[in-house]
């Protein structure tokens, strides 16, 4: 019986092979020290001339566009709008929409990537959740004034009162007092806890004073310690896990509004995704909007880096390209189905009278973020810029088509009428937008807009593997000269 010999294995050598690195969250081997004066000294500092040139247009805008505005508005009556019976739901409601969809990418950023541990989080976590706020606060603005007595609109919770009037709480428009609501105290708490911190070391940085008396009371007696820490990691974990569902929620309940009418256009389950994915998409194109200007204003591009731009490049993207594809689900849908009302809404919307509305939303929303395919694109800040203001005004465009265009001709033709803002609508919207601008400075100038903490947590001497932790052989030993010849060898290699 013949037998088969096999050869002898030999070992192979040892081989190093390279090892990818990833790119680095913080440029130029930046120590703790210089992080911390560099993100202490934006407050401690004098603010650099674009810094006024930013906030001394946009408070005055905001004093007379929503201080002014506002004051006309109550003291005539929403009559100044150009809303009719017919489109009862103008610019109000789509600024509303607008303003609630900005203010996603903060939590997005906060608490879904924190839960995923992405470290590139940590240099736009702070100011993205600011933003939340801010957009949250311009939003609710519209329907507390769009019920017409403003000073009733507190019949809108459901409190206890002697008049026994009670909310429809089967009506979408009732979720969106929940939704909202707890999406602005959820995120608030979230922002305001991340913050204390970094107000502690401001607290200890500022000479005695109101400064110093106020950054105190707001850093909750933080002194750093093993508890404090790990208080502090586990009720931020649990803030990141209760606002994460707000990110899907929120911008659904805001959907219903539309999803659950009858109205042609509007009566569609793609809704919901359809504008969560758009609020992302919005959220990340204004918070490139504004902090590539606050990266040039104060010189943070060693932690503020083009990886950063990158990665939201590559978010508007993705969300660029679903919410392509649920516009043009959208027509599929209503031309599939063979529903007459939906086909002719749908036929109205393209060709009516606001067809240039309609061509901007797919143009800016569509085709302008396809530009992030190419890396030259996504490395260049004009791009970044171009496609996100892009971006910023194809979201007003889309909120503006779906419910004007929809609203302007439903059932009856006698009913039939076009919509025209009027002057006191555009001086509100701007005026919002100056107080989104102006609160966003004075967040800039008074509190620390990168979380200290978190981003000298991305730093390679944080890892308690780094070389720079471990403890080395004394001279003269023969460990120390193995070591050194350790080092010697990786250096080689």
């Amino acid at each position: 019986m013949a037998t088969t010999q096999t050869a002898p294995r030999t070992t192979a050598p040892d081989v190093k092979l390279p090892v990818l690195k990833r790119e680095k969250l913080v440029l130029n081997d930046r120590s703790y020290h210089w992080i911390t004066e560099r993100i202490c000294g934006i407050i401690e500092n004098k603010q650099p001339f674009l810094w006024w040139l930013l906030f001394i247009p946009s408070t005055i805008i905001a004093i007379v566009g929503v201080g002014f505005g506002l004051l006309h508005l109550v003291s005539t009556g929403v009559g100044v709008w150009g809303n009719t019976n017919r489109v009862m739901w103008g610019w109000p409601i789509v600024n509303f929409v607008f303003w609630i969809g900005i203010g996603h990418a903060g939590t997005l950023i906060s608490a879904i990537l924190f839960l995923t541990r992405q470290n590139w989080r940590t240099s736009i976590n702070r100011a993205a959740e600011a933003m939340t706020i801010f957009a949250v606060t311009c939003a609710g603005i519209f329907p507390a004034f769009h019920v017409g007595r403003v000073w009733f609109a507190w019949f809108l919770a459901p409190v206890p009162n002697a008049n026994a009037i009670w909310q429809n709480f089967k009506s979408p428009l009732l979720w969106d007092v929940f939704a909202v609501s707890t999406y602005f105290t959820v995120s608030l708490i979230f922002w305001f806890l991340g913050m204390v911190p970094d107000l502690a070391t401001m607290r200890d940085r500022c000479k005695p004073g109101i400064r110093k008396f106020l950054y105190g009371i707001f850093a909750l007696g933080w002194r750093g310690g093993n508890r404090q820490w790990s208080h502090y990691e586990m009720a931020y974990l649990l803030l990141a896990a209760l606002a994460t569902p707000l990110v899907l929620s929120v911008h659904s309940v805001v959907s219903f509004d539309f999803a659950t009418s009858v109205v042609p256009g509007w009566h569609t389950t793609i809704f919901p995704p359809y504008f969560v994915a758009g609020a992302i998409f919005g959220g990340f194109a204004m918070v490139l909007t504004i902090m590539i200007p606050a990266r040039l204003i104060y010189g943070l591009q060693d932690m503020i880096t083009m990886k950063h731009i990158d990665n939201m490049a590559k978010i508007i993207l993705l969300t660029g390209t679903i919410v392509g594809y649920a516009y043009l689900m959208e027509l599929f849908v209503a031309f599939y189905s063979g529903a007459l009302y939906e086909m002719e809404a749908f036929k109205y919307r393209i060709t009516g009278p606001y067809w240039w509305a309609y061509a901007l939303m797919m143009t800016l929303n569509v085709l302008s973020p396809q530009l992030f395919w190419f890396r030259k694109c996504r490395e260049s800040l004009w791009t970044v810029m171009f496609v996100a203001m892009c971006v910023n005004v194809g979201m007003w465009f889309e909120r503006f088509v779906i419910i004007v265009t929809t609203l302007a001709r439903m059932w009856l033709p006698g009913d039939w009428k076009t919509f025209s803002p009027s002057a006191q609508d555009q001086l509100l919207f701007v005026g919002t937008i100056g107080l989104f601008l102006s609160m966003f400075m004075l967040f800039l100038r008074f509190l620390p807009a990168i979380n200290i903490a978190e981003v000298k947590w991305t730093l390679p001497q944080s890892d308690p593997h780094h070389e720079d932790n471990q403890s080395h052989p004394d001279p003269g030993t023969v460990e120390h000269d193995a070591y050194q010849q350790e080092l010697a060898d990786r250096k080689s290699s």
